[in-house]
């Protein structure tokens, strides 16, 4: 199914903030930033958009941008691939797409169109990796909802042969635990997932718990949600499983 209920905003050049949800003229509300494919994908494209279908109706708006090598009809399958291959040449997509990001998160609550004390992100996949680095990069984000997170970028297949690159080794999650120790934080994951590696996916969250305990943090927000694999390696997310993690977030950001 496809639902076309999203709207574009040009936030600077070259930049398109995607959108859907509470009309935008209508004050300052609660916001998800939502990342999976392109933007136009993420918020309309079924079963990528399962969390902006189960909080249609509620008083939230869900805004989402485009994943570097998304754009201009590429296919997803080939996109960890050109992320490798631009990283071979010393670019940084996800570098630049996080500064991106983070534009847009200022740029909605400059324009008031999201309250700064509530906003969270959320991602499936290569999603929940961008999504998670934003949080640690942005301060004001202090909810986290990843869906399968792929939590090191160099235990994906299209990177086995550059581990070690500086710019690959960089995106490792657990680099970033103390700025996101503090933080709600919510992954759901596969008990089976060799896409990405459940294991890997653990082992990260206890790197957040322990640098919460570093920073006396009594009883971190932080969690990991393991159900029964189901797709292709073991990385497919069920629709119940969006349902629960849209309802937390409904829940944390205190939504009606």
């Amino acid at each position: 199914m496809t639902d076309n209920r999203c709207t574009a905003l040009e936030i600077a050049p070259d930049l398109e903030l995607y959108h859907s949800g509470p009309s935008l003229d209508s004050g300052e509300m609660p916001a998800l930033f939502y990342f999976a494919l392109s933007g136009p994908d993420s918020l309309c494209t079924d079963p990528f958009n399962q969390p902006v279908q189960f909080l249609r109706g509620r008083q939230i708006r869900i805004f989402s941008l485009t994943l570097p090598a998304h754009e201009n009809k590429l296919s997803p399958d080939d996109a960890l691939r050109v992320w490798a291959e631009e990283m071979t040449r010393g670019e940084d997509p996800l570098g630049r797409f996080l500064d991106a990001a983070q534009l847009a998160v200022e740029y909605a609550v400059r324009q008031k169109l999201a309250d700064p004390k509530r906003i969270a992100v959320g991602g499936l996949s290569r999603g929940g990796l961008l999504a998670t680095l934003l949080a640690a990069r942005a301060e004001e984000i202090q909810t986290v909802v990843g869906f399968a997170p792929l939590v090191r970028l160099n235990l994906a297949k299209e990177f086995h042969a550059m581990a070690h690159h500086p710019i690959v080794a960089s995106y490792d999650l657990s680099r970033e635990a103390f700025k996101l120790a503090s933080k709600r934080l919510r992954y759901y994951i596969g008990n089976c997932d060799t896409r990405v590696n459940t294991r890997a996916c653990f082992d990260c969250v206890q790197e957040m718990v322990n640098a919460a305990q570093e920073q006396q943090i009594r009883s971190p927000q932080i969690e990991m949600i393991m159900s029964p694999s189901v797709g292709r390696m073991g990385h497919g997310t069920p629709p119940e499983v969006f349902k629960k993690g849209s309802q937390w977030i409904a829940e944390t950001l205190k939504i009606v």
